[in-house]
């Protein structure tokens, strides 16, 4: 680890399989690639865990199955809790 740097590190084959859990069954990489705005060898790569998702893909599928990017990345779902000044 380089000193000054907090190390954050992904299990890129995790995130690759709860990408395919959203993904199912009945669906085609090619099919589910496309409203990403990726291409079916690339929603592969990320699937497979040979390469981490984009900040875009991961807010993608943030909106469309409503899950947390925090979920995606970690399988955590992560609850914050609001204060005072959050209500305001």
């Amino acid at each position: 680890m380089r000193k000054g740097k907090a190390s954050t590190e992904f299990d890129t084959r995790a995130i690759g399989r709860r990408i395919r859990e959203l993904r199912g069954f009945d669906v085609t990489q090619a099919q589910f690639a496309r409203p990403l705005g990726i291409t079916q060898a690339q929603l592969s790569r990320i699937e497979h865990g040979k390469r981490a998702p984009s900040a875009e893909i991961l807010l993608r599928l943030r909106s469309k199955f409503n899950k947390s990017v925090d979920w995606i990345l970690t399988g955590s779902e992560v609850c914050v809790a609001k204060t005072a000044s959050d209500a305001s």
